[in-house]
């Protein structure tokens, strides 16, 4: 039996074609959404390469696992994002300008040396090296300065061009140590001040490696609190326009009276409560999934412009992915995540009226939540505890894993 079979809608990422995601329920085409960005973007493929889709196409992105791409993609929603560095892939240019302190030696990079992320040859080689001194003097590094972007992040792929691993500081006010391995990662540094710089350094207090030899590719600084999926440039810098899904459904295809809201997502913390809606078209009626600034899911129904349930988790990482579903029956209202009730039973909640569209949105067109979202359904009856407990968990280790994204070594 399958955990669909009482489901009116499911959106499975899977099926899209220009300004549409095609959802799996119902099979007259009621329950597709409608998609929309007015700029290209990039995603992983199923081939695990990053490759540019075109203006409008929705982005079903594959997780990569130790570089591999998995098998279900998730639909990627993201906000309007700037990469202001002109030259993400091109490190021979001019402005980015390599230094080095002490007994340390100026980098050396060679232009398109191997293949990047994307499957081309166009990664340069960074070969880094602090010479023989001991004291904290004793540096290599490459940096761009721009403008400051306020509030930033800053990332890239890195790749170590040999058998060893490198210890390498991507810096700005703060720092993270990046350990670059012989296969490509992303590394971030997210939430930084008055970003205005990207750096690259060996060594001074950073890690241990007294030299490098790594390939570098897709540099990113971004306004934002976190680093979103790459865009390049070349020469100046380039808009990623923001992404909406919505409309989807009818109001055949949800009960007023009772039903369930399931999701399975994750979503960067921001400054904005995001969210996922059942809805009458403006926010007064709705069941809601929304991820809070402070980390945490909430379940949500509003009747009559009055919030007539809540409930909210603690300790949730909204980073990685979550199975919620929130459960309406005026009886009997709940929310459960990730197999686990949250919260007790409200038996005493006056029901939404008029839901007849579901979409990334509170409701009114506000607050669509950025994500990741790799399951989507509605139910027009409310299920058991067995059933939500069921909907909401993993079916196996090897799955919870896997859906992680954590590497199983």
């Amino acid at each position: 039996m399958s955990k669909y079979d009482k489901a009116s809608l499911v959106m499975i990422p899977s099926g899209y074609k220009a300004e549409k995601v095609y959802s799996v329920l119902p099979v007259n085409g009621d329950g597709d959404f409608t998609f929309d960005r007015t700029t290209v973007a990039t995603r992983v493929n199923k081939d695990g390469y990053i490759e540019t889709v075109a203006t409008d196409t929705p982005r079903l992105d594959y997780p990569l696992i130790d570089g591999v791409a998995q098998d279900c993609p998730s639909l990627l929603l993201e906000p309007a994002r700037t990469n202001s560095l002109p030259y993400s892939d091109d490190f021979t240019w001019s402005g980015w300008i390599k230094g080095a302190g002490g007994t340390g030696s100026t980098p050396v990079v060679t232009a398109n040396y191997g293949i990047s992320p994307d499957g081309t040859q166009n990664a340069d080689r960074l070969q880094l090296n602090k010479g023989a001194g001991t004291t904290t003097g004793a540096l290599s590094y490459i940096y761009d300065t721009i403008i400051s972007v306020g509030t930033g992040s800053i990332s890239i792929w890195m790749k170590s061009n040999d058998s060893n691993n490198y210890d390498i500081a991507l810096r700005h006010i703060n720092f993270t140590i990046a350990t670059v391995t012989p296969e490509w990662q992303r590394f971030e540094l997210n939430n930084q001040a008055s970003c205005n710089e990207f750096q690259l350094m060996l060594r001074g207090t950073y890690g241990t490696s007294d030299s490098a030899d790594v390939l570098i590719y897709g540099a990113q600084l971004e306004a934002g609190s976190y680093s979103t999926s790459y865009i390049p440039t070349s020469g100046s810098a380039v808009t990623r326009a923001a992404e909406t899904a919505n409309g989807a459904g009818t109001s055949a295809d949800f009960n007023d009276s009772e039903g369930v809201l399931y999701a399975e997502v994750k979503s960067n913390n921001d400054s904005v409560n995001r969210f996922i809606s059942v809805s009458d078209g403006d926010a007064s009626d709705r069941v809601s999934i929304v991820i809070l600034t402070n980390d945490n899911i909430y379940g949500q129904v509003r009747a009559g412009n009055s919030e007539v349930f809540f409930r909210e988790t603690s300790g949730i990482d909204t980073e990685t992915y979550n199975k919620i579903a929130v459960s309406y029956k005026s009886d009997e209202t709940k929310l459960f995540v990730n197999g686990i009730q949250v919260g007790s039973t409200d038996t005493s909640v006056t029901m939404p009226s008029g839901l007849d569209t579901l979409e990334f949105f509170d409701g009114a067109g506000n607050n669509g939540l950025y994500g990741s979202t790799k399951e989507l359904a509605t139910f027009k009856e409310a299920l058991t505890d067995t059933e939500l407990e069921a909907l909401t968990s993993w079916d196996s280790f090897n799955e919870m894993a896997t859906g992680q994204l954590y590497s199983i070594k």
